[in-house]
């Protein structure tokens, strides 16, 4: 596929809530063009495919059996990422997944084993280390301003999804849960700082049973909740780094942090949910914090896709990696076992940090 030349054909599978967000990036982006959505419920494909002027629409076969999509974005729900990956690496297409790459690391393996050898690459979300803010964070970090990086210590607080999602359940089950809801924005971010994680521990804790969808047209009904609704991890990394984490569903205060300390200073990193913010450090010495950037958002999600679509024409390693992806479902559930044994757990993974963007990116321009 390297030899073609020209935009890749992307296909989307699933077209709920946060298709909307990859839509709206996906066809401002020259370097790709979406030909097909498909969806379960084809009614919501079809209306997504009318209000974006996408032409193949309907079940997940639109995408899966147009010969024109190269790679397919899948976003559907966690339980079936990694089925609905392997049937894009059967069509022979390569794949973008939402996160988490799979609910455990035995699908994920057999994921990445699949692509493997059929030749095809496997990317995952978060992209938003490729963002301005964390890209940015990295080069300050590297370049040595806050001296030699030692710890971490971040922190995402909120009363939880349902008071605002239409559809939350899943968010609180099997898959979900602040840990493998959001965690993958941290570890992610923290990763791509510090390199591979070797060990973790961590406690886990679920306020309730049951909550209540709070706006949308089910809103007042009850849905169960199956996993730990607060975490908090310790994590060790290869390079000899530590980090503390926090993910919670069960705090009224909604707060996040994201702090990198080192010998010569601390700097603040921009939520790692997003892709730009303000960045500051406070030295040894100092008295107040000093920003030292104040990145914008250049493109939000989509772009580890557009990223992978145009490694696919430079034959050249893509960045939102499946390896790193894996790790970072390593990460999570290892924590996961952690707070259920209250033993530390080494992790076997590791991956290669991609390097950074080119000061030059620009995802609306045409390369291809």
């Amino acid at each position: 596929m390297a030899a073609k030349s020209g935009p890749i054909g992307v296909g989307i599978i699933g077209a709920g809530t946060i298709s909307q967000t990859y839509l709206e990036n996906l066809t401002s982006f020259p370097d790709v063009e979406v030909l097909a959505i498909g969806d379960i419920i084809t009614e919501a494909a079809d209306a997504k495919a009318s209000e974006f002027g996408i032409e193949a629409h309907g079940g997940p076969e639109a995408v899966l059996g147009h010969d024109g999509v190269e790679m397919v974005v899948n976003l559907t729900i966690p339980a079936v990422h990694a089925e609905v990956a392997l049937q894009a690496i059967e069509a022979g297409k390569h794949v973008f997944n939402e996160k988490p790459l799979s609910l455990d690391r035995v699908a994920a393996k057999g994921l990445l084993d699949a692509a493997d050898k059929a030749g095809l690459r496997v990317g995952c979300a978060p992209d938003t280390f490729l963002g301005t803010g964390l890209q940015e964070t990295r080069k300050i970090i590297e370049r040595g301003d806050i001296g030699e990086p030692l710890t971490a210590l971040t922190l995402m607080q909120s009363p939880g999804p349902e008071s605002w999602h239409p559809n939350p359940a899943f968010l609180f089950q099997e898959g979900a849960g602040p840990l493998f809801d959001i965690g993958p924005y941290y570890f992610t971010a923290l990763v791509q700082l510090f390199g591979a994680v070797e060990q973790v521990a961590a406690v886990g804790s679920k306020s309730r049973e049951q909550r209540i969808i709070g706006s949308g047209p089910k809103a007042g009904e009850k849905f169960d909740v199956t996993v730990p609704t607060h975490v908090s991890a310790s994590a060790r990394f290869a390079s000899g780094q530590s980090s503390q984490t926090i993910l919670s569903f069960d705090s009224a205060a909604r707060r996040i942090l994201f702090e990198v300390n080192g010998s010569e200073g601390t700097i603040a990193v921009p939520d790692p949910n997003t892709f730009a913010g303000e960045i500051k450090i406070i030295g040894r010495t100092d008295e107040d914090w000093k920003t030292v950037a104040t990145t914008e958002e250049t493109s939000s999600r989509g772009t580890g896709a557009l990223d992978m679509a145009r490694a696919i024409r430079e034959d050249r390693p893509h960045r939102a990696t499946g390896a790193q992806a894996y790790h970072v479902l390593d990460i999570m559930e290892s924590v996961a076992e952690a707070a259920t044994s209250g033993d530390n757990v080494k992790l076997d993974s590791t991956f290669d940090r991609p390097e950074l963007l080119p000061d030059d990116w620009d995802a609306k321009a045409k390369t291809l």
